[in-house]
């Protein structure tokens, strides 16, 4: 069985940037919650700066849509590639 990338890379991308915008929502409401989980974030993703602000948050949700996306697509290649070998 094959898996389909696209679908993959949405869903994945979608998950993870929206774990990073719910935390750096909560973040912005109560600062202790979630705070070295953005700390270790902002460390990966440049320009996000651990949910300081609206804008804070919208950049590491950016980013985490598109490192989330491309973490997908990887793993789904990987898996087609070895799936496809193994049959």
């Amino acid at each position: 069985m094959r898996l389909s990338l696209k679908a993959l890379t949405i869903v994945c991308g979608l998950l993870w940037g929206g774990a990073v915008l719910c935390v750096g929502l909560v973040h912005l409401a109560s600062p202790s919650y979630g705070a070295s989980f953005l700390d270790v974030v902002s460390s990966i993703y440049p320009g996000f700066h651990g949910a300081r602000s609206i804008g804070d948050t919208l950049v590491g949700a950016a980013y985490g849509l598109i490192d989330g996306g491309l973490g997908g697509f990887f793993f789904g290649w990987l898996y087609n590639l070895f799936a496809g070998r193994a049959s």
